[in-house]
């Protein structure tokens, strides 16, 4: 079903003539499927161009299209309106003329923005239509926000009188309060600017914590009051369709929205607590995520093999690694880059998390029995000549894999195992026979992500002893070379790191390996093996990271 705005916007196309019925009928069939705005979807698909969209809103609301390039707004106008209610509607003042206030809004189909406007200012709004990007980057530069306004903003709303007397249910009513709501776009506004890749929402005894993991390490808001974790963990379930009421089992959901122009898209889980519901939500932000080998920082020797190996005709190729290293980034990247016209690529994963042009994605359902195994099975049915299945989870999905590679296919995937030669070890552990092994593994990228250092505060500095022999090294192993830390900068927040970068570990399957395989080796016999052919293994890689100047070495001990 359709929401009020795009509702209305069918409505003018209709009426107007410019888009034929039936062709509208599929665009709503895609809106519901893909949850994405139908404005966006019409102008995708090539129906309408944005100029004449605007130009047909802007004639049915009676007013006009401004053109926002060459505009600059005096501060009293932007003064008039408050940095909190700006991004949270989406407007943009652009003139006063002393009885009337001008303003562009993102979603000028939602006629309640000019109401709610014109309520809280007490004056008279016009409102005229602009593109959505420009909007979007008036919204930034005018109205940024900062972690010192959303504190302000949880104080003002902890000093709001009787907040701390209400009882359960009245709590739950105040979610749909305007401070609240204005809080938590605040919280996932400034989640999606940090480039923070989970935001936790986390209930204690005494307090409500608010956590953001940014490059992989977690940072703390400034702690909010205990009282305010429950409305604002419901404004969270309200915005991801979850029961609000259903505080006893685990939840799962998914927010859909629009910051600075890009599409951002945020998984929700909640579990039961001691003291009231946990909320992690995952940004999958895609404008962030730069899918390309050549960006993920892998040294070129190892990348030169990987172009190698995806450019087999067929076998398993499995990417390993804890959970957040960065596995599913470089099996998308590897896909981009061997995505061609003339072949045919379908993936399995759960869920789906960036759309990838012309790749046929599958997202898995364990509940309908839409496993691993199964989407894979009906895959082969389906003339495809690489696949990709998000995560090889139990022997069933192992031996398809291999079966489907066997039958000509190349197969992307991905295991939870320490290290390279691991994975190899683990498929044993699974039930799959070391002669399929053989026959069908082509290749193991064992891979972490380690934070790099901040170029605007890097400082070098002489290792000691004991710092080279946690690392393994002699003083003769590193020459002249300094090693680097971060003294903390405005940049990156005082931490000393700004960005991530893989370290690698690379194993390539011969004759040889295959026979440690067939005889069951060990784990340590088949690492032993491959870096006497020539594996780097991560912590080397972490070396020559350090020796680089892109990391720190207590990033390197941590993570290798």
């Amino acid at each position: 079903m359709l929401d009020p705005e795009s509702q209305s916007l069918k409505d003018m196309l209709l009426a107007s003539g410019i888009i034929p019925a039936d062709q509208l009928a599929e665009v709503e069939e895609e809106y519901e499927r893909s949850a994405k705005p139908l404005k966006e979807l019409l102008i995708n698909y090539d129906m309408i161009m944005e100029d004449q969209l605007l130009e047909m809103i802007a004639t049915n609301l009676g007013t006009e299209v401004v053109d926002l390039t060459h505009v600059e707004i005096e501060k009293s106008v932007i003064d008039m309106v408050p940095g909190d209610t700006a991004r949270m509607l989406g407007v943009v003042p652009l003139s006063y003329d002393g009885t009337s206030l001008t303003v562009t809004v993102r979603n000028p189909l939602n006629y309640q923005i000019g109401d709610e406007l014109r309520f809280m200012l007490n004056k008279d709004i016009i409102t005229v239509v602009s593109p959505e990007a420009q909007i979007d980057r008036f919204l930034e530069k005018y109205y940024p926000m900062d972690m010192g306004s959303m504190q302000d903003m949880l104080a003002e709303m902890e000093l709001q009188d009787g907040l701390a007397n209400l009882n359960e249910n009245d709590l739950e009513n105040a979610a749909s309060e305007a401070p609240i709501i204005k809080f938590v776009d605040a919280v996932l506004y400034q989640a999606v600017k940090d480039k923070a890749s989970d935001i936790h929402f986390e209930p204690f005894e005494k307090e409500f914590k608010i956590r953001y993991r940014i490059d992989g390490a977690l940072y703390e808001m400034a702690p909010a009051t205990k009282n305010l974790a429950i409305p604002v963990i419901s404004r969270v379930k309200i915005m991801s369709s979850l029961n609000i009421s259903e505080r006893r089992k685990p939840q799962d959901g998914r927010i859909q929205l629009r910051v600075a122009g890009n599409p951002i898209d945020l998984r929700v889980s909640t579990l039961p607590t001691q003291f009231g519901e946990s909320v992690v939500l995952r940004v999958l932000d895609r404008s962030v995520v730069n899918l390309d080998l050549d960006m993920l920082g892998i040294n070129e020797n190892v990348l030169h093999k990987i172009r190698d190996i995806i450019s087999m005709p067929n076998g398993i190729f499995i990417i390993t690694g804890p959970t957040g290293s960065g596995k599913t980034t470089t099996l998308y990247s590897a896909l981009k880059e061997i995505n061609k016209v003339e072949d045919k690529i379908l993936t399995a994963e759960d869920p789906v998390e960036y759309d990838l042009e012309g790749i046929v994605q599958v997202p898995i359902n364990d509940a309908v029995g839409m496993t691993f195994a199964a989407a894979l099975r009906a895959f082969l049915r389906q003339d495809p000549d690489i696949i990709m299945l998000g995560e090889t989870r139990d022997l069933e999905s192992a031996e398809m894999a291999v079966q489907a590679s066997l039958t000509g296919h190349l197969v992307f995937t991905t295991l939870h195992t320490n290290d390279a030669a691991g994975a190899i070890t683990r498929l044993v552990d699974m039930g799959v026979e070391p002669f399929l092994i053989t026959s069908s593994l082509i290749g193991v990228l064992g891979q972490r992500l380690i934070r790099k250092v901040c170029n605007g505060c890097k400082t070098a500095f002489t290792p000691t002893d004991e710092d080279l022999a946690a690392l393994g090294l002699k003083r003769s192993d590193i020459g002249d070379n300094k090693f680097y830390y971060g003294k903390g900068c405005n940049l990156c927040q005082n931490t000393g790191y700004k960005g991530r970068k893989a370290i690698t570990e690379l194993l390539v399957m011969d004759s040889r390996i295959n026979d440690l395989v067939l005889q069951n080796a060990p784990t340590i016999v088949i690492r032993d093996k491959a870096r006497e052919l020539g594996m780097e293994t991560m912590r080397e890689d972490g070396i020559r990271a350090i020796l680089n100047g892109d990391t720190t070495m207590e990033e390197v001990l941590k993570y290798t």
